[in-house]
């Protein structure tokens, strides 16, 4: 689960995707939350991951669109980038079988140049390679959303089973004799 949104931000990170990297960024940290949650049964973290995992499929559907180019969002767009740079997805230029060529301007010799950068005989283009990351990461959110559900269930039933007096025995061997709470209350009078 971690090990898959790593890679992901490590893949952002390279083609400068500034908002797939801050939304990885949060989803490591949930993740470890949640984690924290279940080991330290803590329900309550757990709820923010289950949250949160409705939040981290919407924007994987999100991507998916994006790099499908559907309901008018284009992949050329800088939207993923926030318009601070030009970069777009690691894998487009650097794919399975991707054949890179850098063309420099005629004249133009300086370090910051501008190149054109032509890439054929990818195996697989770019934004299949995008969606598949989502279709990934929307799949084991779906299975750390049922499994969290479950924890959570069994976490709660375990607190409503448990006995402050007897632990977790839910047959004591000895019966508390309770009385109403009005009758704790009145005082009683010695007779003389």
């Amino acid at each position: 689960l971690q090990i898959v949104a790593l890679e992901r931000q490590v893949f952002d990170f390279l083609g400068y995707q500034w908002a797939p990297i801050l939304a990885n960024f949060f989803h490591i940290i949930i993740v470890i939350l949640g984690l924290f949650g279940t080991i330290q049964y803590r329900p309550r973290y757990i709820v923010v991951y289950t949250v949160w995992t409705a939040l981290w499929v919407t924007w994987n559907v999100f991507i998916i669109c994006f790099y499908l180019d559907v309901g008018g969002l284009t992949k050329e767009s800088d939207l993923l980038t926030f318009n601070i740079s030009a970069h777009h997805s690691w894998w487009s230029e650097r794919g399975p079988g991707c054949v890179r060529r850098e063309m420099t301007q005629p004249g133009v010799g300086t370090v910051d140049s501008q190149s054109y950068i032509s890439v054929m005989g990818c195996l697989m283009e770019y934004q299949y390679i995008e969606v598949l990351h989502s279709a990934t990461q929307i799949l084991i959110a779906l299975l750390g959303f049922v499994y969290a559900c479950y924890v959570i269930s069994a976490i709660t039933e375990e607190e409503d089973s448990f006995d402050f007096v007897a632990g977790f025995d839910p047959f004591p061997l000895y019966h508390v004799n309770e009385k109403p709470s009005h009758l704790l209350l009145k005082p009683m009078y010695l007779s003389t």
